[in-house]
């Protein structure tokens, strides 16, 4: 019997230490994923009135947490949600969160009210006045290793610096000027730095921008071999180049490398006109792009 006794007592005091071992590793783990945790703003919403956010760059991705929300994409405007409730008067906590272009990730606990004090969110003044405004950086596919929030600094700290180390690449007629004002590389993207000056008094209508890859000399016929090269991001969009200003922008695609026989062609187009420009780029000029080291993003 006192063996019994034993063995019970012993088998007790084995599941009781399991059992505080699996709260101590469960309370750790519970308080480091408390270090990681994405502090939600909170916000409410009605049946009757339609909520606005305007976030910082173009949305992505939304997830709603239940069917109490519905949201969408306000009509040309990449960057601003509507949200509303689906019904009236739901007394259960609900939840969305939205990814933007910039890597940025937003969550929301959202509450139902009949009249909520605020309707509409200005998520930039937001993340000004914020201690988590560099709290979480979402990585995409497209860029690789490059968080979106370091991929934007380059291609603004190119656009601002606005140097010309590339000096042999342009077009000019009707007033227009185009130029490739350098070649940057870091973490296997390429930066175009571009420039257009617009001479005459008619503003240049921008209908689009075109990078492809293409024969260098084609014979007659010949089947045109093209390869279209679509820029990851862009510093800003450009509409128009007013008469007699300058503009410039930065692209950033993959990188790649040509052979001999071909050429990078970047084209820039007229809306409903005949100024078109285009620019070749050697492989030599691809080779001999200038690397961005990460410390301070400085560029050799």
């Amino acid at each position: 019997m006192k063996i019994l006794f034993k063995s019970i007592l012993a088998l007790t005091c084995i599941v009781a230490g399991h059992f505080h071992s699996y709260a101590q590793q469960s309370a750790t783990t519970t308080t480091k994923l408390n270090m990681g945790k994405v502090e939600p703003y909170q916000m409410e919403v009605t049946y009757n009135k339609t909520s606005h956010l305007i976030f910082p760059a173009a949305i992505r991705y939304v997830d709603l947490g239940s069917e109490y929300l519905i949201a969408g994409k306000a009509e040309d405007a990449e960057n601003v949600l509507r949200v509303k409730a689906s019904v009236r008067d739901f007394d259960e906590e609900t939840n969305f969160s939205v990814i933007t272009d910039d890597g940025r990730f937003y969550n929301f606990n959202v509450f139902y009210s009949p009249n909520p004090p605020t309707m509409n969110y200005d998520l930039l003044t937001m993340q000004k006045i914020s201690s988590r405004e560099n709290s979480n950086d979402v990585l995409f596919e497209e860029l690789g290793k490059n968080p979106p929030s370091l991929a934007g600094l380059i291609l603004e700290t190119i656009y601002k610096k606005n140097k010309r180390i590339v000096k042999h690449i342009g077009s000019k007629s009707y007033g227009i000027q185009f130029l490739l004002k350098g070649i940057y590389v870091h973490n296997g993207k390429f930066y175009f730095h571009a420039e257009l000056r617009n001479k005459s008094n008619v503003p240049f209508n921008i209908d689009f921008v075109n990078f492809k890859v293409a024969d260098k000399k084609v014979a007659r016929r010949t089947v045109v071999q093209e390869k279209p090269m679509v820029p990851l991001r862009l510093y800003k969009p450009l509409d128009e180049i007013a008469g007699n200003t300058v503009e410039q922008n930065v692209f950033l695609l993959d990188q790649f490398t040509i052979a001999d026989d071909k050429v990078l062609i970047i084209e820039i187009f007229e809306k409903n006109g005949g100024r078109q420009q285009t620019l070749q780029v050697e492989n030599s000029d691809l080779v001999n792009a200038k690397q961005i080291k990460d410390m301070h993003l400085k560029i050799n």
